[in-house]
């Protein structure tokens, strides 16, 4: 059955994601609001701009006024909240666009979402569905042992996941307290097409490509667990058809991989597709550098409840969804390279005082 989702977020790297699954997949109706920061890029919808089922909204979520003109114009079914600031590094730089995004932002938003859901008829108000997504950051940091579940207690460790702690809170505290019906994720490292260039993947692509040195915090042995951001979509778009009211759930690519070992993978991609004439192997281009303060050492999720009560499973293995990737960089250079020349030129974020 046809849904209007509204799409917080929906030009960022995750969203877009989203809104180019429920366009190209579904028969739903997408309105995407996004305010269009460094992050946000509307070539990214570039593939749905023209269907007429997506609509877009510039604004900012901390406008109450223009959320409430949102909800009560597009009249959504399901909101899938993904408007956020995201950059771990960023967050050590810049803190407070973080609490106002991330924490206000999302109170502004749940306040119209409340309202709008209060004042709709007894079915809608049924079916009606707050998604928020999240991150696996918001529970710390693992030993070398065990993986994040939905149980797992909160113990974020850097401006960025305490913001995303933060956030989860409320929107659990407006369905215990308002009776919204809620849904949440915690999800995995993401990587795939249309990712910011500040990211570890691209930027090892982008830098490689250009012959330009690859960063590696500290000796490299940070362990992630990553997850093709179309996968993610696909769980997202699960967990909002038949997702418990107030439950979380946890997504995981089963790809755990220790940051080396991603930058390495990333350059023997890039050898055998984009061999450089300057340079005998990408991997002689890695260079170790400080490590950033408070880094994590390793997250790993387990997506039992995922799998098991909604049936989603990653089709991708970390291999091909890195193959993929790669080769889409070196298909969608313009993509890229705008962004390399206007917003962000892979300078170091998050440098240690």
């Amino acid at each position: 059955m046809s849904k209007r989702f509204l799409v917080t977020g929906g030009a960022g790297f995750i969203g877009s994601a989203v809104v180019r699954h429920l366009i190209g997949a579904t028969d739903h109706r997408v309105c995407v609001v996004d305010k269009l920061t460094y992050a946000g890029n509307l070539a990214s919808l570039a593939p749905v701009a023209d269907n007429p089922r997506y609509s877009f909204v510039r604004a900012d979520i901390g406008d109450a006024a223009k959320m409430k003109e949102v909800f009560f114009g597009f009249r959504p079914e399901v909101v899938m909240h993904l408007a956020a600031e995201s950059h771990v590094d960023r967050s050590i730089d810049g803190p407070a666009d973080f609490i106002r995004t991330n924490i206000i932002g999302t109170y502004v938003l749940l306040e119209a979402a409340l309202a709008y859901w209060r004042g709709s008829p007894k079915t809608a108000q049924r079916d009606f569905r707050f998604h928020h997504i999240s991150t696996d950051e918001v529970f710390g940091s693992l030993d070398a042992d065990g993986a994040f579940c939905e149980t797992t207690a909160y113990a974020p460790r850097s401006p960025y996941s305490a913001s995303k702690a933060a956030s989860d809170h409320l929107v659990r505290a407006w369905h215990h307290t308002y009776g919204l019906p809620v849904l949440l994720t915690n999800c995995s490292n993401n990587y795939g097409p249309y990712h910011f260039p500040e990211k570890l993947i691209p930027l090892t692509i982008i830098n490689g490509l250009e012959g330009k040195k690859l960063p590696v915090y500290g000796t490299g042995g940070n362990v992630r667990d990553w997850l093709y951001v179309e996968d993610h979509a696909r769980a997202l778009t699960a967990v909002v058809a038949d997702g418990r009211v107030g439950e979380t759930y946890c997504i995981g690519g089963r790809g755990e991989r220790s940051n080396l070992d991603v930058v390495r993978a990333v350059c023997a991609l890039l050898d055998e597709l984009a061999p450089s004439a300057a340079t005998l192997r990408h991997e002689d281009l890695i260079t170790f550098v400080a490590d950033r303060p408070g880094h994590d050492l390793r997250y790993a999720v387990d997506p039992a409840r995922i799998c098991g009560e909604l049936g989603w499973q990653p089709r991708e293995t970390f291999e091909t969804g890195l193959r993929k990737t790669v080769q889409w960089y070196l298909a969608n250079r313009a993509w890229w390279q705008r962004i390399r020349d206007t917003v962000y030129a892979g300078e170091r974020l998050g440098v240690p005082a």
